[in-house]
């Protein structure tokens, strides 16, 4: 599939011309990441990921930490940071980041406004989740926000699933082989630099979803919506028979 990025605003700014060229083949299933397309998450997973860097002598804020490791494993973090300082992170880091997070999400996490209704408007198209979050995270955390029952127990799929995590193609390449969907007849909804890059590689057509990254650093996405309402009406338009 050849497609051609576009150029958007921070908003909802998105034309036709390459998602209706991947739509024109017939989209049979649309691919969700799910932190930050899904749940809102990532303010809240950022926040202790930077406060825990910060301690293990790595300064960071909230904002950088997702400047930096936006749509990244853990195990991808730890790497990235460990160059960063020069040293190694404290061997509990990354247990201590999950307990926190898990505790915090238990009462904070809420769903990205307006993305049931995305949902509901995908009629009889396939959908799944994949992402770099581990398994029992998209789990729990699509529990708490009320979408687990949206998707079905065999469309859930974790980076824990492959060799390598975004920006590999892997995780896509196995969500679509194991569900039966050729790359080209897939859509994925990716808000990280790592995952459209991710999908690009899998030889599937991307959403970029900017509710919190800015829209240039999605810019290898075919398209980039700002919001669930624009979202909705891509996907729809895109998913149509």
């Amino acid at each position: 599939m050849s497609t051609r990025p576009v150029a958007c605003d921070t908003r909802a700014t998105v034309s036709g011309a390459a998602l209706a060229d991947s739509a024109a083949v017939s989209v049979d299933l649309v691919i969700f990441d799910n932190d930050g397309v899904l749940v809102d998450s990532e303010r809240l997973a950022n926040e202790i990921l930077a406060r825990l860097l910060t301690e293990a002598g790595l300064p960071m804020t909230m904002e950088e930490s997702i400047s930096a490791y936006l749509g990244s494993t853990m195990e991808r973090v730890r790497e990235l940071a460990e160059r960063s300082l020069g040293a190694s992170l404290p061997a509990d880091l990354i247990d201590r980041y999950h307990d926190e997070l898990f505790e915090r999400m238990a009462t904070e996490l809420e769903m990205v406004p307006g993305i049931d209704l995305v949902l509901d408007g995908l009629d009889g198209t396939a959908r799944c989740v994949a992402s770099s979050g581990s398994p029992e995270r998209i789990r729990r955390s699509l529990e708490l926000t009320g979408l687990l029952d949206r998707f079905s127990d065999d469309a859930l799929f974790s980076a824990a699933d492959v060799e390598r995590g975004k920006p590999a193609p892997d995780l896509f390449v196995h969500a679509a082989a194991t569900l039966g969907v050729a790359p080209e007849r897939c859509i994925v909804v990716e808000d990280s630099p790592a995952g459209v890059e991710a999908a690009k590689a899998a030889g599937m057509a991307v959403v970029g979803f900017a509710a919190l990254t800015p829209a240039d650093r999605l810019a290898g996405a075919d398209h980039v919506v700002g919001d669930a309402t624009a979202l909705h009406a891509t996907l729809a338009a895109a998913t149509s028979h």
